[in-house]
């Protein structure tokens, strides 16, 4: 759909990306309005976790949008180099994609296009998500409407998107889904030579199971992964931040002393640090504080008779 340069912004001194519409797409006014709603979209979504568009316009007959550089790669290319991640590695980046797409849910659109080539990573483990060429507006959407174009990528797009239907906040919780399988076993959950074989697989076969790929990963992300893998989008996290507080809690639980390790799950966060106990003796009086206490006291003691005094000059007794 177009090409990304790097650039120097020349005025502010910094690295930008300029994404360019392809020039056999400019004279198609469908990719046209497409580019144009990916500006209007991102623009209007301020989050760490989220690429920033700072500038969107025409110039010699070519559609641009200027976006916030991000340096690294995006998540397919780290995928294929690595083969895949562990959950130690891949649950905290997808957390990050759970938060930014949340908060493009609480805000009222819908990403449609959740994939690994559109979230980027940084050296540090950061990730931004990019690419709102096809999101919709919840208001703007039916939820009776079918669509005879579906727009999005088989590999990732969830079973209603695959029929035509409405899309939900849902559905991508479903692409998320399906990433957070690819990060884990580097291999997709539904694979077919054709896009119509893939749409009948996400509208009817059941995933593989994560145990059978990954004997020693927990049942309880297995668990997670297959709720957010449901055919019917009510069965699934309603929102991709209610996915990501799960993600979290799980960690969280899996960390907590309390719990047994599980094989191939490590923690995501460190239990807080416990207070070491008082040793016998250690505990010894604060004599400066007691002595301030006292002079305070002292203060506002002496203060009472003079406020008396006062009370007696105003309103003499009468006699």
């Amino acid at each position: 759909m177009a090409r990304v340069y790097r650039a120097r912004d020349l005025m502010l001194e910094r690295y930008v990306a300029v994404k360019i519409l392809r020039e056999d797409h400019t004279r198609d006014p469908d990719f046209q309005e497409r580019f144009r709603q990916e500006a209007k979209a991102a623009a209007n979504l301020s989050h760490p976790n989220i690429v920033t568009v700072h500038d969107f316009g025409l110039d010699d007959d070519k559609l641009f949008i200027v976006m916030e550089y991000v340096p690294g790669t995006d998540l397919k290319t780290l995928l294929q180099q690595r083969g895949r991640f562990t959950p130690r590695e891949g649950l905290p980046l997808l957390i990050q994609a759970c938060a930014g797409i949340g908060y493009a849910h609480r805000a009222g659109l819908i990403h449609c296009d959740v994939k690994p080539q559109n979230m980027l990573v940084t050296p540090d483990q950061r990730l931004k998500v990019a690419d709102f060429g096809i999101s919709r507006a919840l208001a703007s959407i039916r939820l009776d409407e079918k669509n005879e174009v579906v727009w999005g990528s088989p590999q990732y797009f969830s079973p209603e998107q695959a029929s035509g239907a409405a899309p939900l906040p849902a559905s991508d919780v479903y692409s998320l889904g399906v990433v957070l399988y690819e990060m884990l076993t580097g291999a997709l959950p539904f694979d077919a030579t054709t896009a119509t074989k893939l749409a009948r697989l996400h509208l009817d076969a059941s995933p593989p199971s994560l145990i059978d790929s990954l004997p020693d990963v927990s049942p309880a992300l297995e668990q997670i992964l297959l709720k957010v893998l449901s055919k019917e989008p009510s069965n699934r996290y309603r929102t991709a931040d209610q996915l990501g507080r799960v993600l979290l809690t799980f960690g969280n639980i899996e960390s907590s002393p309390e719990s047994v390790p599980t094989p191939g799950m490590v923690p995501l966060a460190k239990p807080a640090a416990q207070p070491e106990p008082l040793k016998e003796g250690s505990a010894k009086m604060d004599w400066i504080s007691v002595v301030l206490g006292l002079l305070a006291l002292l203060a506002v003691g002496g203060l009472i008779p003079f406020w008396v005094w006062i009370y007696f000059m105003r309103n003499p007794p009468i006699r």
